[in-house]
């Protein structure tokens, strides 16, 4: 009887090691699938989202006469043919159609609107986390609703108002338009990051004797540095590309063009010449990628800023 129950129970374990090993196959190969068509999904995804831009890129170093009488897939299977690239058209770009003054003129609008709204967001997120002020909620508040405020219902009264201080067609008119559409969801974005640094720091600091400025400079701003970057990306991206406010407060004239502007001239004027097109869409996306690859360490750690209290 013992051997007969020893032999039964050795059965079942076996049995039972086979089941689960068995169900253990079956839910490998069920997350082998998963992970299959995850992959395969994303991977078609991002061939999808490429292939536009591989062909302008393409198609920004053929010459004219190619363009027009063949595709830009066919450079690709005959990449030594003789004749089959070309500098002259980012040449040409950037020497006769003005683009290098607009490419010029960007940057002069662009840095200066994304380091004025951070620098006066960063003093207010500051003052708003941790500083105690009469109407400090009611300012929080007034800050979070502007942000719901559509930019183009401030356009007419704010381009009155530029034309009365004579502030329309210049770099200080645009930088304040910029700074004033940027400002509230900079300190909503760097409040987020500020107010959720440990209290125990701040309070160390005003027991050693350091006063809200100091704190601020020597403690606050170092620590929000993921933040600052990561909003920094977004702004400078978001300037550099306006088309809108360019041509409302700026316009077209050619010593003040930007790219973006300079860009819709071309398609105006030049709509059927996509190899002079091509060549200035990728003049105009360089410094936006040189940010982004440059400032892409802080980019995860902003996003997720003030997410983690203390």
């Amino acid at each position: 009887m013992a051997d007969a129950a020893t032999q039964m129970r050795s059965e079942n374990t076996a049995q039972y090691k086979t089941t689960m090993s068995d169900a253990y196959r079956k839910r490998r190969r069920r997350e082998l699938v998963r992970k299959l068509v995850l992959n395969a999904t994303v991977l078609g995804i991002v061939v999808l989202w490429t292939i536009p831009t591989l062909g302008i890129l393409v198609s920004s170093f053929r010459p004219r006469n190619l363009m027009t009488t063949s595709g830009w897939w066919t450079a690709l299977f005959n990449p030594f043919m003789e004749g089959q690239w070309t500098l002259a058209n980012y040449i040409n770009v950037l020497t006769t159609d003005g683009m290098g003054n607009a490419f010029m003129n960007s940057l002069l609008v662009t840095i200066p609107s994304t380091v004025i709204p951070i620098t006066i967001a960063a003093f207010a997120a500051y003052a708003v986390a941790w500083l105690d002020f009469p109407g400090r909620k009611l300012f929080f508040l007034t800050l979070v609703g502007l942000m719901v405020v559509p930019l183009q219902l401030s356009l007419l009264p704010l381009f009155t108002l530029y034309q009365r201080a004579q502030l329309n067609g210049t770099f200080l008119g645009i930088w304040l338009a910029h700074t004033g559409f940027g400002l509230p969801l900079a300190t909503y974005l760097l409040y987020g990051y500020i107010s959720s640094l440990p209290r125990d720091l701040i309070e160390a600091a005003r027991v050693d004797g350091a006063d809200p400025m100091l704190t601020f400079t020597r403690l606050v701003l170092p620590l929000s540095t993921p933040a600052i970057a990561s909003f920094a990306i977004f702004q400078f991206l978001w300037v550099w590309n306006d088309l809108l406010v360019a041509l409302v407060f700026l316009g077209t004239r050619m010593d003040v063009a930007l790219v973006t502007t300079r860009l819709a001239e071309l398609v105006g004027s030049r709509g059927q010449a996509w190899h002079t097109l091509t060549a200035g869409a990728f003049v105009s996306i360089t410094v936006p990628l040189v940010v982004f690859f440059g400032l892409q360490r802080y980019f995860v750690r902003g996003m997720m800023a003030g997410s983690v209290k203390g």
